[in-house]
């Protein structure tokens, strides 16, 4: 019974598609002349094409607006409430980047530059006041004294330093 329905089935798919193709062929004429010339192609006119235009620029600018606010407020915002915050930043050049970041109670001074990160500074977190600094003067309020160069070779030559007392006393 069953291989009888599926032959049943298959034989009237086929007339009825045999029957459709007849009725296109036996009404071309009539299908045809039902068909304008040049209807089937609508005409793109002065006006159409300015239209499409105006289009495309509207949703151009859309995407760079929405572009632009994204970068401004930042796509997922910033939570103040996880373990690392950013106190604050300052870009040194086209890439490099100093940045103040809070952990627990530890201000980190990192600096961070293509493929490097370095730790260049702790201290406790709040030991500065944040707004109440001139720029070029020292929390305490005094002027920093000599030039770039001597300030930086004179950090170097204290970290050197207590690097290696830290190294000497270890091995004791």
């Amino acid at each position: 019974m069953k291989r009888f329905a599926v032959a049943f089935t298959t034989l009237a798919a086929a007339l009825s598609a045999h029957a459709a193709d007849m009725n296109a062929v036996n009404h071309a004429a009539q299908i045809a002349s039902g068909v304008g010339a040049g209807t089937a192609v609508p005409s793109l006119g002065v006006g159409a094409v300015l239209q499409t235009l105006l289009g495309l620029a509207i949703v151009i600018a859309f995407v760079f607006g929405c572009a632009w606010l994204a970068r401004k407020f930042g796509v997922a915002g910033s939570k103040r409430t996880g373990l690392v915050k950013v106190i604050g930043g300052a870009s040194l050049g086209n890439k490099e980047r100093v940045s103040v970041v809070e952990i627990g109670d530890t201000w980190l001074v990192l600096g961070a530059a293509p493929g490097n990160v370095r730790l260049l500074h702790t201290m406790p977190a709040g030991s500065v006041e944040l707004n109440g600094t001139e720029a070029g003067a020292t929390p305490e309020g005094q002027a920093l004294q000599g030039s770039f160069g001597q300030r930086f070779r004179d950090a170097l030559a204290g970290e050197a330093t207590k690097r290696l007392q830290k190294f000497a006393g270890g091995s004791k």
